[in-house]
């Protein structure tokens, strides 16, 4: 069973335009950049899937030269279906093992831009670094994550319940009942995650073991990777540096925590590759004194996100020996306390959040921080609307335990924040004594309704 994901309507999107360039699909391994792709191939009459690593005889045709005509005559002719204009979806699959496939991609849009081409791969990304161009302007990204939690939701068959999410809003919060409902699925979501596998699994049995075996694997398919990304990087610093960025998840991560032994360069280097990867998401600190955030950015302060809060818990797990007190917790505790329950909440928030986000670029994460002496603040996420700086929070407190996002919007002279928690939908206002009685307004977004942050943020003004 297919279960829809975002990136269909994208890709339904790009089929139906009159010229077309060919897709590079880009993401983490086993995140179901191939199944969504061959959904797509069956609104063609005619759908290739080539897969280089399967069929490597394939290969051989790109060598000769990047002539396209000839290369889809040929190609046809192997596969024994004709290869029609408008008519046929051509995929190239794990397209990383065939670079000169990679180069053809520029050539199907000068000179086949009739032809639908999409390409995909694990690892793509590396095979992109070492190519000297790959027609930059000729081919066009989309990037694919882990399903979110409304993909999710419809997985489970849930679709009337995010109907009625989407309904609710700030002036018009969810029935207590609803509300409990969603809360309960975003604590399974956090167990089971985004991969498409764990999450089939989940619908099939509804057993967390048997997830949990689904992640096991796909972390060793992660790291039986490692020897591919670079020769020149040693495949147990790069495992050393996933579980340690595990442990550290949202908090400022600290080089030196993932081995005495290793240099600080070294482990910069393994968290570009697993950034590369997809497998890592850098939320880098700025200034946020106004946009591009990137203006103001601070390197030397990131926060590291998982790409997977399932496969987080497993590889804390793996890193800690027993996290049976943590999973316990996603599955019992109050919903106020399970919003301050060590990195899951802020993960889920900062995973949905760039989940929804276009998927035609890539896109960065940012937060703030002051590490004065005896003034440390931080606001977990700073996004913006209408180019106005927006703090997010992710807290289940009462505005009296945010003293962080009250100074932050002191010095920077806001009136609008967002506070991501188990609550249901809402606003407050609050006065600020410590500057001439200023007033800040708070929209309450819940954790389970990032899909609607933007809906939040509506009625933001300067």
């Amino acid at each position: 069973m297919y279960y829809e994901r975002l990136i269909d309507f994208h890709l339904s999107e790009w089929a139906s335009q009159e010229k077309h360039k060919p897709v590079l699909l880009r993401g983490a391994r086993q995140v179901g950049k191939s199944t969504a792709v061959r959904q797509l191939g069956k609104k063609f009459n005619t759908y290739i899937e080539i897969n280089f690593e399967k069929q490597p005889e394939y290969k051989t045709i790109f060598l000769e030269n990047l002539d396209v005509k000839r290369i889809i005559t040929q190609i046809s002719a192997l596969c024994g279906k004709s290869i029609i204009p408008n008519k046929t979806l051509l995929f190239f699959d794990e397209i990383q093992t065939c670079p000169e496939a990679i180069m053809s991609l520029r050539f199907f849009w000068e000179e086949m831009p009739d032809l639908h081409v999409i390409a995909a791969g694990s690892l793509l990304e590396f095979a992109l670094e070492e190519l000297p161009t790959f027609g930059v302007g000729r081919i066009h990204s989309m990037f694919m994550h882990p399903m979110t939690f409304d993909e999710f939701l419809e997985a489970n068959g849930q679709h009337l319940l995010i109907e009625s999410r989407n309904q609710a809003s700030i002036d018009n919060p969810l029935p207590e009942p609803l509300h409990d409902k969603l809360v309960e699925m975003l604590r399974t979501y956090m167990l089971v995650g985004g991969m498409p596998e764990s999450v089939k699994t989940w619908v099939e049995y509804h057993d967390y073991v048997k997830c949990q075996e689904v992640q096991d694997d796909i972390i060793v398919t992660y790291e039986d990777d490692f020897p591919k990304y670079k020769k020149t990087v040693d495949p147990i610093l790069l495992r050393q540096t996933l579980r340690s960025a595990a442990v550290q998840v949202t908090k400022k991560f600290v080089y030196s925590k993932v081995g005495q032994e290793y240099k600080t360069a070294e482990v910069k280097k393994a968290i570009q590759l697993l950034t590369l990867a997809g497998i890592l998401h850098p939320v880098t600190h700025t200034d946020a004194n106004g946009l591009p955030f990137g203006s103001e950015e601070d390197k030397s302060y990131q926060k590291m996100l998982l790409l997977d809060t399932g496969l987080l818990l497993r590889l804390l797990n793996m890193s800690l020996g027993d996290i049976s007190e943590l999973t316990t917790q996603i599955l019992t505790a109050s919903a106020a306390e399970l919003a301050n329950k060590g990195p899951m909440a802020e993960l889920v928030v900062g995973l949905e959040m760039l989940h929804h986000m276009s998927p035609n670029i890539r896109h960065d994460l940012y937060y703030w921080v002051r590490n004065a002496k005896n003034s440390q603040a931080e606001i977990d996420y700073i996004s913006s609307y209408l180019q106005i700086v927006v703090p997010i929070e992710v807290k289940a407190d009462t505005q009296g335990g945010m003293k962080s996002l009250w100074s932050f919007m002191r010095d920077k002279k806001l009136h609008y924040a967002i506070r991501c928690s188990m609550e249901n939908f809402g606003k407050f206002t609050y006065v600020d004594k410590n500057d001439d009685a200023e007033v800040r307004h708070v929209r309450i977004c819940p954790m389970y309704a990032i899909a609607q942050m933007e809906e939040v943020k509506q009625g933001i003004e300067k």
